[in-house]
């Protein structure tokens, strides 16, 4: 009979062969879906901690999430409609003029994975595009990311709009991205930076929780 520790220990490792089906065991011993959702969170959590230390790398992440989302699959079914308590909302996207989505779609991986309600806006998402996602979906949060020096400085433009439009109160802004530093992050006017999916896993719950 498997055990929650046995698929969390899969989560982990990325072996979502069986996943499915233990899952279904643990439910079927009487764990509630809640605690199984915990669980599983943590697993993410330390994943996202290997992979800021260079243990792991993107592949073993993506498995990692394939992992969940099986296991979700099955715990969706037993929750009968009823839905798991999000740690907060996040809108996300890649800044004006910039294409790049492969660090953004990690971030939002790592997110998703521990419990975060994530709008991913795309790429060659504009000021107004953003702000106008801020009224629509009341986010606690706000990621930009971006990976050309060409548009790095689109971070400052974002939060400069959301000042224009009153709306720089309403959310916590984390920006990111290869060329972006915890320096220039700040001087952008961002509240924090974050350096890869991991990191930003603390920094939001750091943000939400303050």
């Amino acid at each position: 009979m498997a055990q929650l520790a046995d698929i969390v220990a899969k989560v982990i490792a990325g072996d979502w062969k069986e996943i499915a089906a233990m899952t279904q065991e643990v439910l079927d011993s009487g764990v509630k879906p809640e605690e199984i959702i915990h669980r599983l969170q943590g697993g993410m959590e330390v994943v996202g901690e290997k992979y800021t230390s260079g243990e792991y790398f993107l592949p073993d992440m993506m498995k990692s999430a394939r992992c969940m989302n099986l296991a979700f699959e099955v715990l969706k079914a037993a929750m009968k409609g009823t839905q798991a308590a999000s740690l907060g909302k996040i809108v996300i996207g890649t800044v004006k003029s910039d294409m790049h989505d492969i660090g953004k779609n990690i971030v939002v991986g790592f997110l998703k994975g521990v419990g975060f309600e994530v709008i991913d806006l795309g790429t060659d998402v504009s000021a107004e595009k953003f702000c106008e996602a801020i009224v629509k979906e009341k986010p606690q949060i706000l990621g930009l990311s971006t990976l050309l020096t060409t548009t790095m400085n689109e971070i400052g433009v974002v939060v400069k709009t959301l000042v224009e439009k009153g709306l720089r109160s309403r959310v916590k802004v984390v920006a990111g991205g290869a060329p972006v530093t915890e320096e220039f992050a700040l001087r952008m006017g961002a509240d924090a930076y974050g350096a890869d999916g991991g990191q930003a896993i603390k920094i939001c719950k750091s943000l939400i929780q303050s």
